[in-house]
């Protein structure tokens, strides 16, 4: 039986711009060829059902997740390319200061994943 837990400890990732039609199942395809899947759920409206564009993929083991992250952030699933970091669940650490830059108005011609190689370049 696999539990998160001391000896198994859970590995959470945001995928986010998810094309509408993504499913559990086509995530779980995805993610599991980079190790063992404990989870996935894609986040829906709640009367509707439908994808809020986004889902949370929960790992068994932190370097599955992590390679996931290094090898597959702005891969491309259904015409859209997908954006991945870590998910923060711990309230006190979400509080912290510590946190997301949002930049608006930028050149159309900006993409997510530029914006991580210029972000990455100055880490």
């Amino acid at each position: 039986m696999n539990h998160a837990g001391p000896n198994y400890p859970l590995a959470s990732l945001y995928v986010g711009d998810l094309h509408p039609d993504i499913t559990e199942a086509m995530l779980f395809e995805k993610f599991s060829t980079v190790g063992q899947v404990l989870s996935i759920r894609v986040c829906r409206d709640m009367i509707t059902r439908r994808s809020l564009g986004y889902a949370y993929v929960n790992f068994q083991q932190p370097p599955d997740a992590e390679r996931a992250l290094d090898t597959m952030n702005f891969d491309v699933l259904r015409g859209k390319p997908i954006r991945i970091m870590w998910s923060q669940r711990d309230p006190s650490l979400r509080r912290s200061g510590v946190g997301n830059i949002f930049i608006k108005n930028l050149d159309k011609t900006i993409d997510n994943k530029s914006m991580y190689e210029i972000g990455r370049a100055h880490v």
